[in-house]
């Protein structure tokens, strides 16, 4: 399946506009959400091709809506990439625990996330 999709879960709007961008640069349709409770509602209705999700964020954090899209039937089949700037192996762990199938830590490089997308 090729990822032509890309919803960005993130609630600091430099964090958005910059990963927004990369994915522009290389053809991505992006979708964004400012926190877990949105993204959940837009990956629903949307079902995009891959998540990128932050963790730190109000309400509801990244594991969090992680762990929901991860257990809902119509969400599952999304892959979601952790891309945080909680940098710690305890927290990549967690994360992956989650549902995540991988954890970027903050700041990310454009070449970095592309190689990532597109190895999945």
């Amino acid at each position: 399946m090729a990822i032509q999709t890309v919803l960005v879960i993130d609630d600091s709007p430099t964090d958005q506009h910059m990963i927004s961008g990369y994915l522009r640069n290389h053809g991505y349709q992006v979708l964004t959400a400012k926190d877990g409770e949105q993204g959940i509602g837009l990956a629903r209705s949307e079902l995009p091709d891959l998540i990128l999700m932050d963790v730190v964020m109000p309400g509801m954090n990244g594991f969090q809506a992680t762990r929901r899209l991860n257990r809902d039937p119509d969400t599952r089949a999304i892959p979601v990439i952790i891309v945080s700037s909680k940098g710690e192996v305890t927290d990549k762990a967690w994360g992956l625990r989650q549902g995540a199938v991988d954890y970027l830590t903050k700041p990310v490089t454009e070449s970095e996330l592309i190689k990532k997308i597109r190895a999945m």
